[in-house]
């Protein structure tokens, strides 16, 4: 599948000549949406943990279920938007999030290196349009968003359960949100460390000068998601 290339609004400047589709509208509206409600999530979080921060919020009851209904919340963007016609982007995007190749393996086998050698190793690398450090982010989070909130679950409607599950819960429910947390904060890093990255999730296109450099593959239409199945 070849990427979508257009020329954007206006001419000249460092914007100018022929950009790539990124992102479609879906794929931004998602990410942003999910993006404030984990936003929500970790300040209410640290409020009901953090007592001198939720003694100037007070109304810890009131906090207690935003945090719950919005950890509830949380698949409900990808949810609709995977399941439209709307969503074909997005569910192309996420084919190719679970498509490993062998220079995502040797992209991991890099973070080894020494920042020269790293750098180097990079260039040769034909990445698609997603390298293997945003893969594995992408894995975490559907993976520990899923165990928080059968965890939160627990914690919340606690009365079925026994009291081992609760205490079990709870401990994995707290240390979760601290790794979660810190990669959210690293995730926020390298988007501002690129700013024609964190542009794209913006307005959805990206330069062929970024993509020839951070997604080879992609740009030179190496890296379509996997044929459908003959019956989807």
């Amino acid at each position: 599948m070849a990427v979508t290339t257009r020329r954007p609004e206006g001419s000249g400047g460092a914007r100018g000549g022929v950009r790539l589709e990124r992102f479609d509208r879906v794929e931004r509206s998602v990410h942003w949406l999910t993006a404030a409600l984990f936003g929500v999530l970790v300040f209410t979080g640290a409020a009901l943990y953090i007592e001198a921060l939720g003694s100037v919020i007070g109304r810890r009851a009131l906090v207690q279920d935003v945090h719950v209904y919005c950890g509830i919340a949380l698949p409900v963007p990808l949810a609709v938007a995977l399941a439209g016609r709307w969503g074909r982007a997005l569910r192309e995007d996420v084919k190719r999030f679970n498509r490993w190749t062998a220079d995502d393996r040797r992209w991991i086998g890099t973070l080894v290196s020494g920042a020269p050698g790293r750098i180097r190793r990079l260039a040769d690398l034909n990445v698609g349009k997603f390298n293997a450090g945003q893969k594995l982010n992408s894995a975490f989070v559907a993976g520990t968003g899923l165990v928080m909130l059968a965890t939160g679950v627990i914690m919340r409607w606690y009365h079925p359960y026994p009291l081992s599950w609760r205490t079990g819960a709870t401990f994995v429910h707290d240390w979760l949100a601290v790794a979660i947390g810190l990669v959210i904060f690293g995730h926020i890093g390298m988007a501002l460390r690129d700013p024609d990255a964190m542009r794209s999730m913006v307005r959805g296109d990206i330069s062929t000068k970024w993509a020839a450099r951070h997604a080879p593959a992609w740009l030179s239409g190496d890296d379509p998601p996997p044929p459908r199945d003959a019956g989807s």
